[in-house]
């Protein structure tokens, strides 16, 4: 029974202090702790509730009850064909993502401008498994707003930080 305790002791030391942490989580900092989402489309709301989730980071009904405010002025999904095959059917797309938003801390304070995040992806399109494409395109899109609440988050912690060395 102690050599049970002392393993399971040495694996809870181990796994601290290799750094472990579940896949997707981000450390988060202080003033980062309670956040509300103003805007946005329903799967990037859900994208940046699960990043915030994993990451411990409660998202809150009020902004009264946030130490920090995510404000999404506008969302932009857009899907071109890059190729055509001889047939005419489009062989490949390119699809482009682009939100722009503002964060703002509790008292309403500007902490990062009104700026703009996109991103790109392209996929080919196989003719002959159209459904398995559909679902592609989804995994990609979904790929896509997770990339955008990444990119959101980290410029959030660069302006909280750079807030606090004021």
């Amino acid at each position: 029974m102690l050599i049970k305790k002392i393993f399971i002791l040495m694996t809870m030391v181990y796994l601290t202090a290799c750094g472990f942490h579940l896949r997707g989580a981000l450390d988060m900092p202080s003033g980062f702790k309670n956040v509300y989402l103003e805007g946005g489309s329903e799967k990037f709301r859900d994208q940046f509730k699960r990043v915030m989730e994993t990451s411990s980071v409660q998202v809150t009904n009020s902004p009264a009850n946030a130490g920090l405010i995510v404000h999404i002025f506008n969302e932009e999904n857009k899907r071109q064909i890059l190729s055509l095959s001889s047939g005419g059917a489009a062989n490949e797309f390119e699809l482009d993502y682009s939100v722009e938003y503002e964060i703002l801390d509790a008292n309403n304070k500007v902490l990062l401008a009104r700026e703009s995040f996109d991103t790109k992806r392209e996929y080919f399109n196989n003719q002959q498994a159209v459904i398995a494409k559909d679902n592609e395109e989804m995994t990609i899109r979904d790929e896509m707003y997770q990339q955008a609440v990444r990119g959101i988050v980290n410029r959030a912690r660069v302006a909280l930080a750079s807030t606090k060395t004021k």
